[in-house]
Parts: structure tokens; C-alpha cells; sequence
């Protein structure tokens, strides 16, 4: 009993450590927009991270653990050797929060889903056999992060297309803007709330019928919508022949609209990347408790609250380093193309996590800027930073396997029996 206790402390303590990572390099990803944009300043964006991340995580974060912690290994195969199971995913959480330490040092936007995950497979192919890897759903996980960039892009296109043509290209845009922002409002409102009540709460015991969650983010839809309009009524008219000043006074109504969306976009995150540090970490306090590797674990809610906490820290002391790199140095942001960009992302990550698929934070959110930059024309691109934000991907499942076969190599040569 002694022995599962030191698991379970060390799958606590390098959870925290991963989901640190977490917090200083996909949630650094999540806020970009509303960062980069200005909406938000780096404070506000930790105040947001710290309420809206917790509660995604602890609220929706059950659906996506569950395949980070069986999806990818077979566990039956280490059926008489429990410990190479707690050995590996204690090794994959260390060695994906090294890594996204050294990346996130450097400002390097890379993938917390691409790190874990290399690492999963890292281990378990050298350290137990190449058979123990589910091929499958690893290739199915793979696919989701060419489509989840390409589904957020095109998402945030529209979305920053229909502002266009609606708002920012009439002749009078504050006017229009007052018509047709609160819709805006209304959709990231009950989009949010949607996801919450019938995804999300079903993990604390409470269940709803569609028809209930619809009723539910109705209202909630409607509250946004009345507080946001409020807000924007407040916001002093100019006279129509002043139109400088109304792209001014629109973009600062796009100001009020990304909080809603910072919001969503951590909730969103939370959801799904918590999975990230506390599905190994599931997997170890299952096995360390009971030594079957078969056992379908329920993930403990300290877990979703250590994952939790350490996203906030995480954000709070490294998070705006990459910050820079992804809303800044993309394409230039304004508010209303800050909007597109988190509310596509946002949509597409939740839609994720209630599949219980995990996509990278990264690719989407990137995607997304890179759709709302689109709108602008390629030479609204810095292609370079593209360029290298690639790479970093690349580079990153290789570096997640590798650490982690030599840090399961080191705890089972080093490990008490």
C-alpha cells in the first residue's frame, strides 16, 4: 500500500508539471486572440483562464480523458506486469512537461496533444512492443489534427466574412454594428452553454434532455445577449459622416464580444486539454490501487483540480511568451478578427471534447488565425512564423516519444519492486 501511495503522489506531482506545461504553451494558444487583438490584457486573460479553464476542465474534461488513458495502449498486454503501466505514464507526463518547458522558455507555440500523445506511444512501442500501440485510433487521433485546423479555418472565415459584409463594409458600420452584434452575442452565448449543460455536466451527476439543454442555453444565449447590448449602449454614437471614428467605435463593441469568446475559448481548452495531464495520471491511481491494468478507471475530481490548478500557473508565469508568437506575430489582429478566430476555435475544440477526440489546441487556434488572416489576403501572413510554428510540430512527436523511452527506461531499471 505504501508503494501505490508513492505512485500516486508522483502522478499528482508530475500531472501538476504537465499541466503547468499546459497552461504556459496551449492555454498561452487559447487566449492569443483575445490577447493579440488587445480586448484583453494579459491579467484579465489569467483572471479569465483561472475561472473558465478550471471549469472545463473539472465540468467536461471526463470524455477526452478516458481515451488518452485507454485509447492508445493496450492494456491487457501488461496484465502481469502492472508496474511497466504506471512506469510508462508516470514517464510520458514527465517527459511531456520537459518538453513543453523548453518550448515554451523559447516561445514555441507547439502541441501539448502531440507531446502526450508522442510520449504514450514512445513507451509503449519500445517498452513493451510495437503491438501494444492501438495503430488505429492513433491514426484517427492524427487525422483530427489536419482536420480540426482546416474545420476552424474555414469556420473562422466565414465567420470574419459575414462581419465584413454585414458591419465593417457599409457605409455606416457603428449603425450595423448595433443591429447585427448582438446576434454575434446571442451565438457565442448559447454555443457555450450548449456544450456546458450537455456535455459538460453529465461528469457531476447531472444529466439533461436536449430538449432541456436547448431551453438552457437559450436563456443563458439571451442573458449574454442582453448584458453584452447593454454594454455596447454605453459605447457614445458618432455622427454618420464621421466613419474613421466608427471603425474605431465597432472594433471597441468587438472589445466587449471577445470577452465572451476569451470565455468560451477557455472553457473550450480546459474541456479538452486537461485530459492531457490527468489521463496518465487517471491511468496510474487506477492501476496503483487496484493492480489491474483492465479496470475502467472514474477519474478522481483531485485530479481534474490538480490539472486545473496547474493550467492557471502555468499561464500566470510563462504564458506570454507564446502569447506573442501566435497573436501577434501571425497576422495582425484586430477585435472583430480576434472574435472569428476564438469563437471558430472555441467551436471546433468543443465539438472535439464532447466526441471525446483529442485535437490539438494549437493546430486549431492557428488555424483559425490563419482563416481570419485569409480574409485579408496572403500577404496578410507572416509566413515565416508559419513556417516555424510547422516545424515545431514536427518536431515535437519525436521529442515527446524520445523522453519518455528514456525516462521509462530510467524508472524501471531505478523503481522499487
Amino acid at each position: 500500500m505504501e508503494l501505490a501511495i508513492f505512485y500516486i503522489i508522483l502522478a499528482a506531482l508530475f500531472a501538476l508539471f504537465m499541466a503547468w506545461g499546459i497552461g504556459a504553451n496551449d492555454v498561452a494558444n487559447a487566449m492569443a486572440p483575445s490577447v493579440g487583438s488587445k480586448a484583453i490584457t494579459i491579467k484579465q486573460a489569467i483572471i479569465i483562464a483561472a475561472i473558465f479553464e478550471f471549469a472545463g476542465a473539472v465540468l467536461a474534461g471526463g470524455g477526452v480523458t478516458s481515451t488518452i488513458r485507454r485509447g492508445i495502449v493496450d492494456a491487457s498486454l501488461l496484465s502481469g506486469q502492472p508496474e511497466l503501466l504506471i512506469y510508462g505514464m508516470l514517464s510520458a507526463l514527465l517527459a511531456a512537461g520537459v518538453w513543453l518547458l523548453i518550448a515554451s522558455r523559447f516561445g514555441w507555440p507547439v502541441s501539448t496533444t502531440h507531446t502526450i500523445i508522442g510520449a504514450v506511444v514512445g513507451f509503449a512501442a519500445i517498452g513493451i512492443g510495437v503491438s501494444a500501440v492501438h495503430w488505429p485510433q492513433v491514426g484517427r487521433i492524427a487525422m483530427s489534427w489536419v482536420v480540426s485546423p482546416l474545420i476552424a479555418g474555414v469556420m473562422a472565415w466565414l465567420l470574419f466574412i459575414s462581419v465584413q459584409r454585414l458591419i465593417l463594409f457599409r457605409d455606416n458600420p457603428l449603425k450595423y454594428a448595433r443591429r447585427y452584434v448582438p446576434f454575434y452575442m446571442f451565438l457565442a452565448g448559447f454555443f457555450m452553454t450548449w456544450v456546458t449543460v450537455d456535455k459538460g455536466l453529465a461528469h457531476v451527476g447531472l444529466e439533461f434532455t436536449t430538449l432541456q439543454s436547448n431551453l438552457v442555453a437559450l436563456l443563458v444565449g439571451a442573458l449574454v445577449t442582453a448584458i453584452g447590448t447593454f454594454f455596447m449602449l454605453r459605447i457614445p454614437y458618432q455622427e454618420p459622416e464621421k466613419r474613421d471614428f466608427h471603425f474605431v467605435t465597432v472594433e471597441r463593441i468587438f472589445g466587449i464580444l471577445m470577452v465572451i469568446t476569451a470565455c468560451c475559448m477557455a472553457f473550450a481548452h480546459g474541456s479538452n486539454d486537461v485530459a492531457n495531464a490527468v489521463g496518465p495520471a487517471a491511468a496510474v491511481v487506477s492501476v496503483a490501487l487496484s493492480g489491474d491494468v483492465a479496470q475502467e478507471a472514474i477519474v478522481p475530481i483531485w485530479i481534474l483540480i490538480i490539472g486545473g490548478i496547474g493550467i492557471v500557473i502555468g499561464l500566470a508565469t510563462y504564458g506570454h511568451r507564446v502569447i506573442a508568437t501566435v497573436g501577434q506575430n501571425i497576422t495582425a489582429l484586430t477585435p472583430s478578427r480576434g472574435f472569428a478566430a476564438g469563437l471558430a476555435a472555441a467551436a471546433t475544440i468543443v465539438m472535439a471534447s464532447g466526441t471525446g477526440l483529442p485535437i490539438s489546441t494549437t493546430h486549431t487556434v492557428v488555424g483559425a488565425i490563419l482563416g481570419v488572416g485569409l480574409a485579408g489576403g496572403i500577404a496578410a501572413i507572416n509566413l515565416r512564423v508559419v513556417g516555424s510554428i510547422f516545424m515545431s510540430w514536427v518536431i515535437t512527436v519525436p521529442a515527446g516519444a524520445a523522453l519518455s523511452v528514456v525516462f521509462f527506461l530510467l524508472m524501471r531499471a531505478l523503481m522499487p519492486s
